[in-house]
């Protein structure tokens, strides 16, 4: 059995891992991982959506550990143990103030945002919403980005001898001056977002 093989029977089991363990409030590339999967299933020409399933039972088993904490440890436990999941108070006070503006979207919205996918399940228990409720929409939501995340790997691995020629044709300096443009793009949006706050303050 060679490497190739080897990445063929773990690669999706260990991104679903990965999403699990994003789900539960542990901050990690969850969906790097299940893209990553995806994008290599394509290349080896394997099925979609076997990938798909296992980030949506791995995102959901994960938000549900997530909530269970929340809910038993309530607002004691996540401003105890929050800094070990990056969770801040600012995040305590945006999740209430998203739960009170937008209810049962704020779910399925946050499988879609960075952070708050990680966290955000451990603070619907903190703010007791009826756990039906959260199953029924993180299963959605869940069930949505996986599939998003999945197709979106899959086509990319799919086109890799394209994307492989396209970038040859930028050749060493065009890939220089987008990765650059890419890095200014992001420090101006973190002096803006730190300019934000200082107002905020």
């Amino acid at each position: 059995m060679n490497w190739t093989d080897v990445v063929d029977v773990l690669a999706t089991p260990v991104a679903g891992l990965g999403v699990l363990i994003e789900g539960i409030g542990v901050p990690f590339p969850g969906a790097v991982s299940l893209f990553g999967a995806a994008a290599w299933a394509a290349a080896r020409h394997q099925s979609v959506l076997v990938v798909v399933l296992f980030g949506f039972v791995a995102t959901t088993a994960g938000a549900d550990l997530g909530y269970y904490l929340g809910f038993k440890g309530g607002r004691p436990f996540v401003e105890r143990f929050g800094h070990s999941f990056h969770i801040r108070p600012e995040h305590i006070a945006l999740s209430e103030l998203l739960f009170a503006r937008h209810g049962d979207r704020a779910i399925l919205a946050a499988r879609f945002v960075p952070g708050l996918r990680t966290w955000g399940s451990m603070l619907a228990g903190m703010a007791r919403m009826p756990f039906w409720r959260f199953q029924l929409l993180s299963a959605a939501g869940g069930l949505t980005w996986a599939a998003v995340a999945g197709v979106a790997g899959y086509v990319v691995g799919g086109n890799l001898p394209q994307l492989e020629a396209m970038f040859r044709g930028f050749g060493i300096g065009g890939i220089i001056f987008l990765m650059t443009l890419v890095i200014l793009l992001g420090l101006i949006l973190q002096r803006a977002k730190g300019a934000s706050g200082k107002r905020r303050d």
